[in-house]
């Protein structure tokens, strides 16, 4: 799952060398932070979130095999 917001952003975002991908689990849920630059988080987001949705929607069903749920989190570079 890591590699495949990975793989999304970068083909996003202007600075793909400042995507950092982020995972953590436990036993019910998995965990994937998404940092990008200030600059890009507007392209990541998307109008009215609707590359966010996106990008959560095929997170969803990539994971659908496995019997855990997947929150996709967006984090400015400053956090």
């Amino acid at each position: 799952m890591k590699d495949l917001v990975e793989v999304i952003a970068r083909s996003l975002v202007d600075c793909p060398d400042e995507v950092v991908v982020t995972e953590e689990e436990n036993e019910k849920s998995k965990v994937i932070s998404l940092k990008v630059a200030s600059d890009d988080m507007g392209k990541v987001i998307g109008k009215q979130g609707r590359v966010a949705k996106a990008i959560r929607t095929v997170v969803k069903a990539a994971a659908s095999k496995e019997d855990k749920k997947v929150i996709v989190e967006i984090l400015n570079d400053n956090e």
